[in-house]
């Protein structure tokens, strides 16, 4: 069926108004100037995280503004495409329009998104932790395949990202990995992928055609800050060094440069073998643990005010996602809905989609929960 261009685009143009009010671009350029004049100073470097933080946010912003300030030039050119198209009767230029505009709107469809995106932590850059479950070797090699999974999806978008520890398996795969994601609202995406993650197919490690279904477990937090204050007595941990292991449990080197802070009031148990130092690992172990208390202390408050108001539910993002390696190639995502027939593209990090309809619903439950 033939496009309505001239309705569709302005559809199109009434959609990005609303959007462009709620993503601001006076105060986005604001804060592009403040950004530079920080990334200006001659002691920039001087302390290389904050630098990395500072340039990392500041190439962000510079290309959120890009996107805003080029759709409406882009949605202009379609326009002087479609009236060429028409008056010449010009099949082959209707059909760049057409493609130009799917194109539209699918990047207007992610800066919506983007506006959804208000939480306290949103903004803030992430630390993924996956863990196997129940499934043995396929288990294990399943937690490495999503650690690939989302590394690739960072790779995509040209996020930074960094191996904290890793917990290597006897055979295939891995026990459990954490890793940063480092860039503007990578909490904000990657929350929506935190839950129980479900594999079925043919197990490649069992007997011949054995069908095999193993679980990993995703959790998501967002990287503490210097301005949160979670205070965090020497009293209350217990430190462990050992020394780093690789794949097959052999040792990666010759000092206890590792370390496992157990935290005794709660039992959070945070390793960290990654780093070349023993001070390094600690200072990455202890950057994880308090991420961990400040969301178990704001989820401890959200539960305290639910219990108050009668109303407690489960978690949004326990068993979130399957994915069917046998028979009908799959990967569908239960709360949503939403699924791609191509697992290959999916284990090689196009999630967007997966991502953006988990976005789409937790603003909806949101919304929903704010009506009651």
């Amino acid at each position: 069926m033939a496009i309505d261009f001239p309705a569709e685009i302005a559809q199109l143009r009434s959609t990005f108004a609303q959007i462009e009010a709620v993503l601001d671009p006076t105060a986005l350029k604001a804060r592009i100037a403040d950004l530079e004049a920080q990334a200006s100073a001659p002691d920039l470097w001087d302390d290389q995280e904050r630098a990395q933080a500072i340039t990392s946010t500041l190439s962000a912003a510079n290309s959120e503004l890009e996107r805003v300030q080029g759709f409406e030039r882009r949605l202009d050119d379609l326009e002087v495409l479609v009236e060429m198209g028409v008056e010449g009767e010009d099949a082959e230029t209707l059909a760049e329009a057409e493609a130009d505009f799917h194109q539209l709107r699918k990047d207007l469809d992610a800066m919506e998104v983007r506006t959804l995106m208000s939480g306290e932590w949103d903004e803030r850059d992430a630390v993924v932790t996956i863990r196997s479950g129940a499934g043995g070797d396929d288990a294990t090699d399943f937690a490495e395949m999503l650690l690939r999974m989302y590394l690739r999806w960072a790779e995509r978008h040209g996020y930074a990202t960094k191996v904290l520890d890793t917990s290597y398996a006897e055979g295939a795969g891995i026990k459990s990995v954490t890793f940063e994601v480092d860039a503007p609202y990578a909490y904000g995406r990657l929350s929506v992928e935190a839950g129980t993650h479900r594999l079925a197919r043919i197990s490649p490690f069992g007997s011949a055609d054995k069908r095999q279904t193993s679980f990993a477990a995703v959790e998501v937090i967002p990287q503490i800050e210097s301005t949160d204050h979670i205070e965090v007595p020497e009293s209350e941990i217990k430190v462990d060094v050992f020394r780093s292991s690789g794949p097959g449990g052999q040792s990666v080197n010759t000092t206890d440069s590792a370390v496992r802070l157990t935290h005794l009031p709660t039992g959070i148990v945070v390793s960290m073998q990654d780093e070349k130092s023993q001070i390094q690992n600690r200072a990455a172990a202890m950057r994880v643990l308090q991420s961990r208390l400040l969301l178990l202390k704001k989820e401890q408050e959200a539960a305290q005010k639910k219990e108050l108001a009668g109303d407690i539910k489960a978690s949004w993002g326990d068993q979130m996602r399957s994915y069917f390696l046998y028979g009908q190639q799959l990967v569908k995502d239960l709360r949503t809905g939403h699924e791609s027939g191509n697992p290959d593209r999916v284990f090689d990090g196009d999630i967007d989609d997966f991502i953006e309809a988990g976005i789409r619903w937790r603003r909806a439950q949101q919304d929903q929960s704010d009506d009651d």
